[in-house]
């Protein structure tokens, strides 16, 4: 059986994670504007900004 390393690991687990934060219990919550802008977009924007810089940083880390 082939071992997983652990960045494939914690890629897996960041894109559940990123399921979860785009999922329509976590989209409904944000209401409102901010600037003229929905807050729904200003959410989706964000959690997608997060989770690349997120996958940047797992993915640049030195073992």
């Amino acid at each position: 059986m082939k071992r997983s390393n652990p960045m494939r690991q914690r890629l897996a687990a960041l894109c559940l994670f990123g399921v979860l934060l785009l999922t329509y219990p976590l989209l409904g919550l944000p209401g409102g504007d901010w600037n003229g802008l929905p807050a729904v977009y200003l959410y989706l924007f964000g959690v997608w900004a997060g989770l690349i810089l997120l996958a940047a940083m797992v993915a640049e880390r030195r073992a």
